[in-house]
């Protein structure tokens, strides 16, 4: 694979990074063809496993490379990275009081946003995907910063983040596609809504590619940046949703599983 993919050009490597990300997420909402119900206690399981692959990912694949790309320059080290990590968890604040969204598992009462007459149909496939944007930006900076020529960013870690951010996914597309199924949608629009909410990945993975390439003095902020936002997905989204439904030790052992995962995937890959 990363033979394939180092004489691509960035953005390209981002894009197709990114679809591999958005893959997954409809392999995840194709289980609504083998069932209409899916394990709660499995579901949350892979949601923290998902918890602890971001979490990992925000740190040993967008934080340290950010802080070490700091280091040497006119500002402290720790500027770059605070700043960014702080400016990524604003903006999802902001799309999150402005996009009417609602989390899975909640009632129609609890939506989010401004006030719309929208279908709750719309307004789960709006959560998911408000919350992909992020993954699909931290793929798409790993890939700039590679192309950036900085050697804290290497080819095998930005396949490692994709990777990682894919497995994650899977997870998603089932807390998509299954509630829209026992809400009474057929297969094959629950289906079609699920893989739909990770259809923003790549774009946001262009994005993000494109950006690092335009001005690399941001590459560090860039970095920090999708690390903070996704560090707001997981402690907003991720980690309650996996809890709320009492299987908190089960939910907590897939964090710390994908926590692991991901750190051994970027460590002895990056």
């Amino acid at each position: 694979m990363v033979e394939f993919l180092k004489d691509l050009h960035p953005v390209v490597q981002a894009l197709l990074a990114t679809c591999f990300t958005w893959a997954v997420t409809a392999a995840g909402a194709a289980v609504v063809f083998l069932a209409k119900n899916f394990s709660r206690k499995a579901l949350d399981g892979m949601l923290g496993f998902a918890a602890g692959v971001m979490i990992a990912a925000s740190y040993w694949s967008l934080l340290a490379p950010a802080i070490e790309m700091s280091e040497g320059k006119s500002l402290p080290s720790w500027i770059p990275p605070a700043v960014g990590f702080a400016l990524g968890g604003i903006f999802l604040r902001i799309c999150d009081r402005l996009l009417p969204h609602l989390h899975p598992g909640l009632a129609m009462s609890e939506v989010e946003g401004v006030k719309t007459g929208w279908r709750k149909t719309i307004l789960l496939v709006m959560a998911i995907t408000l919350h992909n944007f992020p993954e699909g930006l931290a793929v798409g900076v790993a890939f700039g910063a590679v192309a950036a020529g900085m050697p804290e960013a290497t080819l095998p870690a930005a396949i490692a983040l994709a990777i990682g951010i894919g497995l994650q996914n899977f997870p998603e597309g089932i807390a998509v596609s299954v509630p829209l199924r026992r809400e009474g949608l057929s297969r094959t629009k629950s289906f079609l809504y699920g893989q739909f909410s990770g259809m923003v990945e790549p774009i946001a993975g262009v994005i993000g590619a494109a950006a690092v390439l335009i001005a690399r003095p941001v590459l560090p902020y860039a970095l920090a940046f999708a690390a903070g936002a996704m560090i707001f997905v997981v402690v907003e989204d991720a980690i309650p949703e996996s809890q709320q439904n009492g299987n908190t030790d089960i939910a907590t052992l897939g964090a710390m599983g994908g926590f692991i995962v991901m750190m051994v995937m970027d460590v002895a890959l990056g």
